[in-house]
């Protein structure tokens, strides 16, 4: 089959976007390495669309949850990885898990036996030179085409160890105790500083040591860290004080409550244009996520902290988006190709698969000579897309779920409860007017089958 776009990994993404551009009735290659004599130190199968962690696509609850929210968008936009997570769900409460062998068949047979899609088993080591492709291999790319994208973007833009800190929905945050400021005032407000005395900090440091950690899997224990992002828990271990002149370092900063430095200070910095999101800065760390929950509310000013992002530690591998592409997930450097998925900088397997299905629908516009508006922001699809491309912060950027965070704040006061639903009415809204105003957000483009395909190029 001649095809007219060339998709490079058939994970959740690479499915995604297959699916919705074949339905659009465009002609698709999808190159999948495993089952070519390739495969990842993740993987078991060769199936398309397999999930390697956990089953769970998390909370389908659209009323007052975001990811839930974000099930419903994709529902409406006729997602193939939402269809087959419904046929194959198990009891979870009120979140949707799947049967992953199910799941993973079901994905596989029927982009298998869409007639505009032809799945060929090989590894592609080189960026394809033209013709509209997306890339979504995930956070394991191959060595090779791994290297040839960090030539063209340099080798800082690509990361292979991934030092997550945690991130904290700026609501949640006690002022009373916390105040805002840069080390020896330079800069300006730009950090929210969380205080400890003695007492704290040193209960603080002994529940890090105690912390239960999580391990590495096998296959990533060659990882090295580097002291740029080492856990936070490893350099408690290496002595009382080595984070007070780490991290924690209060030099610099009054407490104008006192009008003196703290014994120990926290600090976190601004993770969103909005302003609605903060990381708490050099807190990456393996402590499983109950811990981290436990222990990080013990710092004073965020005893109620709601977590948007946990921190963690594993090696992965991503563009820093905010620079590298454009609002139409193009790769800036080179505008025929479009990335997708966790490459991206999304995190989850239903984020993965959303910006699949939006690559491919920008794609499909723009092969039809159009171009189609990403989502409102007050969207979840739209939130996610927008913090991908662009409201995230260039130089602290990490993969990150989708949460409310990521959209416009709504201001009006009001009852926590009631303000999730204020974002999931808002959103439904959002998504209705904008499905209204492009016919290719409701219903396929046709593309003539004699149509002159538009070849990609494969090495």
């Amino acid at each position: 089959m001649t095809h007219q776009i060339h998709i490079i990994g058939g994970g959740l993404a690479g499915s995604e976007a297959a699916w919705q551009l074949a339905e659009a009735g465009l002609r698709v290659r999808v190159s999948e390495m495993r089952g070519g004599g390739d495969t990842t130190p993740a993987h078991d199968s060769d199936r398309l669309a397999e999930m390697v962690c956990s089953n769970s696509f998390r909370s389908d609850d659209a009323t007052s949850n975001a990811v839930g929210l974000l099930h419903q968008e994709m529902r409406a936009l006729d997602s193939l990885i939402m269809a087959a997570a419904d046929k194959h769900r198990v009891p979870a409460g009120s979140a949707l898990a799947v049967d992953r062998e199910g799941f993973a068949a079901e994905v596989t047979a029927r982009i298998a036996a869409h007639p505009n899609i032809e799945i060929v088993r090989e590894r592609v080591d080189a960026l394809p030179a033209s013709g509209p492709t997306i890339i979504a291999t995930g956070p394991l790319t191959a060595p090779g085409l791994a290297s040839a994208i960090a030539e063209v973007t340099g080798i800082d833009a690509l990361a292979f160890f991934d030092a997550i800190a945690p991130i904290v929905h700026r609501d949640s945050i006690d002022m009373d105790i916390c105040w805002m400021a840069a080390r020896w005032d330079k800069g300006g407000k730009d950090y929210i500083n969380c205080p400890m005395d003695r007492e704290q900090y040193e209960t603080f440091i002994a529940a890090l040591n105690d912390g239960e950690k999580t391990e590495f899997k096998e296959w990533e224990k060659d990882t090295p860290y580097f002291e740029g992002c080492m856990p936070i828990e490893v350099m408690a271990s290496r002595g009382l004080e080595t984070l007070r002149y780490g991290p924690m370092k209060p030099v610099g900063l009054d407490n104008p409550r006192t009008g003196r430095w703290p014994h120990a200070v926290v600090q976190l910095r601004q993770d969103n244009a909005l302003g609605t999101l903060w990381n708490i800065v050099g807190f990456q760390t393996k402590l499983k996520h109950a811990e981290q929950v436990r222990i990080f509310r013990t710092i004073p000013g965020l005893e109620n902290a709601d977590f948007a992002r946990l921190g963690g530690i594993h090696r992965n591998s991503f563009l820093n988006s905010p620079t590298l592409l454009d609002r139409q997930l193009r790769f800036k450097a080179m505008p025929h190709i479009r990335f997708a998925g966790q490459i991206t900088g999304c995190e989850g397997y239903v984020e993965s698969a959303a910006i699949g299905l939006l690559a491919a629908r920008f794609a499909a516009a723009e092969i039809a000579g159009g171009e189609l508006a990403p989502p409102p922001p007050e969207t979840a699809l739209g939130a996610l897309v927008n913090h991908i491309t662009g409201g995230a912060e260039a130089e602290t950027y990490q993969p990150m779920n989708v949460n409310f965070g990521l959209m416009p704040p709504i201001t009006t006061k009001m009852r926590k409860a009631d303000r999730k639903k204020s974002y999931t009415d808002r959103a439904r809204a959002a998504m209705a007017a904008w499905m209204d105003s492009d016919s290719t957000t409701r219903a396929a483009v046709a593309y003539p089958v004699e149509d002159a395909p538009i070849e990609a190029s494969v090495r």
